[in-house]
This record gives structure tokens, C-alpha cells and sequence, in this order.
């Protein structure tokens, strides 16, 4: 009976860590998808980008509620409220972005990249609270809206960085969860 109880605990984490990768790879690939739609129309991509605040807002939040669950030490109300008010932060300046779109101090694309490096930040110090992947996802947006401004065949860049990055965090989640310090920040 207490071993049963140990294997449960122990799958616990994983299971976890399984949700989390997945929601890592599943906003990794939305984000090129958003690349993508930006590039053959800039009008629909700017849409897009504000709509992905919303996304990443949920996906963290929900994310933050499976790491309530596993530890006593969390007050889910508490993340809901710490998390609530990052986004909205974040859409307020994203709101910002939009009237300067409006006002046609910046044109749709420009308007785009300016949305995706806020994503990019918010996402980034968003994974100071919640875990490293969705800091590495916020350095994976702003390279992308970097690459977007310089390299010519932008979209096979950022997929292929995409792919690296995906691989690379999987590597390391394997290998930090193999030698029991997937728990560790």
C-alpha cells in the first residue's frame, strides 16, 4: 500500500512536467504560426499577436495552477491574482502598441514586432514566477522579431531555431528530471 502511495507521488511530477513541455511546445509552435501569418498578411498577424497575449495569459495561469497543485506552499488565489495583474500590465502596453498602430505613428508589421517583443518580455519575466521554459520561450520570441528585421528567409530561421530550441529543452527536462533536480528552479 505505501509503495503504491511513492509510485503515485513519483508520477506526480511527471506527469506535470509532461503538461509543461507540452504547453511549452504547443506555444513555441503558435508562435511560428503567428510568424507565418504575419509574413503573408500583415493586418491578419497583427490581429494574431494580440490575440496570443490572451493565450500565453491563460496557458500561464494554467500552468501556475498545475504547480499549486503539487505544492502545499502555494496559494492558488494568490498566482491567479500575481498572474492576472502581469497580463494585464502586459495588455495595457500592448494596448498602447495598438493606438500607435491607429494613430499611424507604426505601420501593421511594425505593430506586430512591437506586440511580439512585449509578448517576449512578458513571457520572459514571466518565467522568473513560473519556470524556465516560458524564459526561454520570451528569449525564442524576441530572437524571432530580430531575425524577422534582418534575415531574408525568416521563416526557416525561426522554425529552425524553433526546432533547436524545442529539442535543446527537452534534452535538458530529460536530463534534469533523470538526475532528480527537475524540481529545482
Amino acid at each position: 500500500m505505501q509503495d503504491d502511495r511513492q509510485d503515485q507521488a513519483a508520477s506526480l511530477p511527471q506527469r506535470h512536467f509532461g503538461v509543461e513541455e507540452g504547453i511549452f511546445i504547443l506555444l513555441v509552435l503558435l508562435s511560428l504560426l503567428g510568424i507565418v501569418v504575419t509574413d503573408f498578411s500583415p493586418h491578419d498577424g497583427y490581429g494574431y499577436w494580440l490575440l496570443m497575449v490572451f493565450v500565453f495569459a491563460m496557458l500561464s495561469i494554467f500552468v501556475s495552477w498545475l504547480q499549486a497543485k503539487k505544492s502545499e506552499e502555494m496559494d492558488f488565489g494568490e498566482i491567479v491574482r500575481q498572474q492576472g495583474l502581469h497580463w494585464f500590465h502586459t495588455l495595457i502596453v500592448v494596448g498602447a502598441a495598438a493606438l500607435l498602430n491607429k494613430s499611424g505613428q507604426l505601420s501593421e508589421i511594425a505593430a506586430s514586432l512591437v506586440i511580439l517583443l512585449i509578448l517576449a518580455l512578458a513571457t520572459m519575466l514571466d518565467g522568473f514566477r513560473i519556470g524556465w521554459q516560458f524564459s526561454v520561450l520570451g528569449f525564442f520570441l524576441a530572437t524571432c522579431a530580430i531575425i524577422i528585421a534582418y534575415v531574408q528567409a525568416f521563416i526557416l530561421a525561426c522554425a529552425s531555431l524553433a526546432a533547436l530550441i524545442v529539442i535543446g529543452t527537452m534534452v535538458w527536462g530529460f536530463w534534469r528530471h533523470k538526475h532528480g533536480t527537475a524540481d529545482e528552479s
